[in-house]
Formats: structure tokens, C-alpha cells, sequence
């Protein structure tokens, strides 16, 4: 990876590319994100940025980590997310990301988390098939037999009712429609995970 920012997912929209063909297109405000630390092979054992994200009071700043922003010389940011890349020559504590760290036409990887759904049964998590619903069936949207009288137990990653969602996901390959670097926005085609105010990271595309 040689390039990534943090950003905030705004919601949905659509737009028209050249031919005049609708495009379904995500909008993240990506940045501006301060670089707060810089690591290299040399002194780390790997290279890597720690960038912020997002305005937040001082007073709502932990004490360790309001030290770690004041040794950078940088303000308190809400996110502190650490991007591995294969060169880090080109950053330097306190330099300011945008979006125009990107360009359309670009392919991306973008990583979010998933909204949280709850409890959910089989059928919704996993996708399993009911059972007849006529009144006579005692069986509809259960999990059925477990298939373990001779174990007496319940196998581990057995498929069962539980919390859904509210996962790390990440979203490949997509390509950049349009970057808008006065108000940090990148427009990106297709969804990505996450809702809506929640925090992204965006990549270049591990399969460009």
C-alpha cells in the first residue's frame, strides 16, 4: 500500500458519468487528516503513519493520549488509526491529508464497520431455509437438530441464532467517480460498509 486516509461516510447518492448512465456512488469526507506519528523500519522494525481524524475537545482527550498528540506538536483528533505503507519518505509529522490524495478513475479498498443489526435468527444470519408453516408443523424458523448426541455439546463455529453485524468489513476494487477537494469529499462507486457518520478508511486497491 502506498497511500490511505481516513474519512467519514456520508450517505448515497447518484450522479452521471459522460455517457449520460446513472452511477450509484457513496460520499465520504475524506480528511483533512493530520499525521501525528511516523514510523520506519529503522526505529520500528516497520514503516507506517498515524494519522488523525475529526474535531474533538481537549478535555474529552484521555491523558496519555493527549501527550502522545502534544509530542507530535498536532491538535487532539477523535480517530487515531495507524496505515501500514511500503514507503514513508514522502510524510512528515503534522502535514495534512486530503482528498486529493486521490484521483478518479483511481481503484480503492475501502474498510468500515458494519451496522449492527442485533440478535437475529438463522434464517437472517445464515441464511437457512424455514420449515413448513401450516398449523400442523411444529418446526418453522428454528435452528433444527444439532446433530451431536454422541459429543454432548455444541461444536465450535456451529451456524446458531446470534448478534449480527457490527463487523469489520472491507469493500474491494472500487473505482473513485469524482474527488471534490474544497470540501474534502470523495466519491466512490457502489456502497461501502458502515453507516452513515461512520468512520472509513480508504486504501489504494490491493488488486489495481
Amino acid at each position: 500500500m502506498t497511500k490511505g486516509i481516513l474519512g467519514r461516510k456520508l450517505g448515497m447518492t447518484q450522479v452521471f458519468d459522460d455517457k449520460g448512465r446513472v452511477v450509484p456512488v457513496t460520499v465520504v469526507e475524506a480528511g483533512p487528516c493530520t499525521v501525528v506519528q511516523k514510523k520506519t523500519v529503522d526505529s520500528d522494525g516497520y514503516s507506517a503513519i498515524q494519522v488523525g481524524f475529526g474535531d474533538i475537545q481537549e478535555r474529552k482527550v484521555t491523558k496519555p493520549r493527549q501527550g502522545h498528540f502534544a509530542r507530535g506538536k498536532v491538535k487532539p483528533a477523535r480517530w487515531l488509526r495507524e496505515l501500514r505503507l511500503d514507503d514513508v519518505t514522502a510524510y512528515e509529522v503534522g502535514q495534512q491529508l486530503g482528498a486529493g490524495l486521490f484521483a478518479p478513475g483511481e481503484r480503492v479498498d475501502v474498510t468500515g464497520i458494519s451496522r449492527g443489526k442485533g440478535f437475529a435468527g438463522g434464517i437472517r444470519r445464515h441464511g437457512f431455509k424455514r420449515g413448513p408453516m401450516a398449523h400442523g408443523s411444529k418446526y418453522h424458523r428454528g435452528p433444527g437438530s444439532l446433530q451431536s448426541r454422541d459429543a454432548s455439546r455444541v461444536f465450535k463455529g456451529r451456524k446458531l441464532p446470534g448478534h449480527l453485524g457490527a463487523v469489520r468489513r472491507t469493500a474491494l476494487n472500487l473505482s473513485v467517480v469524482a474527488v471534490d477537494t474544497d470540501k474534502n469529499l470523495i466519491l466512490i462507486r457502489g456502497a461501502v460498509p458502515g453507516v452513515h457518520g461512520g468512520l472509513v478508511t480508504i486504501r489504494d486497491s490491493v488488486k489495481a
